[in-house]
């Protein structure tokens, strides 16, 4: 897995390739970590993740808790396929705020240049 971070304006853009798997997770856990130092406008890209287990699930999650209690905003970006099938069968598309593409997030979230 290979995890990209970097900065646009007030919000940090995580890409995410490779499965999101218990061997991934934590190189994940540790840059988002990184990510939260700063002011939190998070936004996750995941569409080319074709694999996630529930520890990588539970890194998302986790991630998500941490944003809200920060006052921050998070936005996974997902692709028609497993990742959206499996926040919809656990119930967490209920919880994440989500969109298909980068400019998509980017507006949700005010941050689109």
């Amino acid at each position: 897995m290979v995890v990209r971070c970097w900065r646009e304006g007030p919000c940090t853009v995580v890409r995410v390739v490779g499965d999101l798997d218990v061997a991934g997770a934590p190189r994940l856990r540790a840059e988002l970590e990184q990510a939260l130092a700063a002011p939190v406008n998070l936004i996750v890209d995941l569409t080319e993740v074709p694999f996630c287990d529930s520890v990588g699930l539970g890194v998302l999650v986790e991630t998500l808790n941490q944003v809200q209690h920060l006052r921050g905003r998070m936005v996974l970006v997902v692709g028609p396929g497993m990742i959206r099938h499996l926040l919809t069968i656990t119930n967490l598309d209920r919880h994440f705020a989500t969109s298909g593409s980068l400019d998509e997030a980017r507006t949700a979230l005010g941050t689109a240049a």
